[in-house]
């Protein structure tokens, strides 16, 4: 998910209750459910290398504590530099408390990553398998207005308790926290029932008059019933529309028909490469494109359940391997930026 849904969640675990056991809950719950996206950093090194690391260690159960030690240091750097001040002293700080806290915040921040369509490797490094559960898109607005809500109602409630001269000792908003995470919970369930509708929809029939071996659904952004199919045939993808909420469920409007590529020693030498093996671990549903240069080729990937299938447009977290003519790597390209070939995959320059 984008930061600000990670960031929400730790928040309203503070919010609900946790708080109450330890001064420096929330802080400490709201910085941990992003951290494990410190690995953005990997960028530095090149964006192959970036796009190789992301999702790994810091995403991975083995990395939870490594990642919480390292946000209980910040916590308490920060709390000793303020002089160990906190706002009510009768709550002193419970490092381990803290601690187990941030190794929650870390397990919220895998499943909520879990839930959309990239996903995760819970097992690195012991298993490089990418697991998914594809119901929610990254940018999920119900999902952040329910967080939202959560988190501001309590503040404008205490706002006209003040107004009426009503006042509340402890911490405000356990309640509203609650019914927002649970809310999450409730989200979540709706959609892997519609998830799960449109995938019986797209393996109930026939493409082209092909038996469907493998159908996908991923979750659109902005409609809860409106899921982007993808069909592998023996021959070919199908991509399509699909919306669950009616009564009977079946694949919309035109149908994207996609003939899988005839491997050539071009496609096999980018497939070998450093960015070939990362991008086709990773892709749910990759696709090559070979293009002929005067000095070369240039092999193209993409992965089918990020396409739009509505229109034509550059598909994002696309790649590219190019080749000299005697099938060396000359350079590897992810999304927008390429970069000089490293066998590392990693030292290379950057540029567009």
């Amino acid at each position: 998910m984008e930061p600000i849904t990670h960031l929400l969640t730790g928040a309203c675990l503070g919010r609900a209750g946790l708080n109450r056991r330890t001064a420096l809950a929330t802080a400490t719950l709201t910085l941990a459910a992003e951290a494990p996206d410190i690995d953005v950093f990997g960028n530095l090194r090149g964006p192959v290398f970036g796009f190789a690391h992301h999702r790994g260690f810091t995403h991975s159960l083995l990395g939870v504590p490594i990642v919480a030690v390292l946000v209980v240091g910040v916590i308490h750097l920060v709390w000793h530099l303020r002089g160990r001040k906190i706002k009510d002293s009768a709550l002193p700080p419970r490092w381990g408390v803290l601690f187990l806290y941030a190794c929650l915040a870390g397990s919220t921040h895998i499943l909520l990553d879990f839930t959309n369509a990239y996903g995760v490797r819970p097992f690195w490094p012991f298993s490089e398998r990418w697991y998914s559960w594809n119901i929610v898109s990254i940018v999920e607005p119900i999902i952040l207005g329910l967080l939202l809500l959560g988190l501001l109602l309590p503040g404008l409630f205490s706002l006209i308790n003040e107004e009426i001269g009503a006042r509340r000792k402890g911490p405000q908003g356990r309640l509203a926290a609650i019914v927002a995470l649970l809310s999450v919970v409730l989200v979540w369930g709706i959609r892997d029932y519609e998830h799960r509708r449109a995938i019986n929809a797209l393996e109930a029939r026939l493409y082209e008059g092909a038996d469907p071996m493998r159908v996908s659904a991923y979750a659109m952004w902005g409609n809860p019933f409106r899921w982007h199919g993808v069909v592998e045939t023996q021959n070919f993808f199908a991509s399509m529309l699909v919306d669950s909420s009616v009564p009977d469920v079946d694949p919309e409007g035109h149908m994207r028909i996609r003939y899988k590529p005839e491997e050539t020693p071009v496609t096999l030498a980018a497939k070998r490469s450093y960015l070939g093996r990362v991008y086709l671990d990773w892709a749910d549903y990759p696709i090559t494109e070979t293009e002929q240069l005067p000095r070369g080729y240039i092999v193209r990937f993409r992965d089918l359940r990020y396409d739009d299938p509505e229109r034509e447009r550059r598909a994002p977290l696309a790649a590219g391997v190019e080749l000299d003519q005697n099938l060396n790597v000359v350079a590897e390209i992810f999304g927008w930026r390429r970069g000089r070939f490293s066998p590392e995959g990693g030292k290379r320059s950057g540029g567009q």
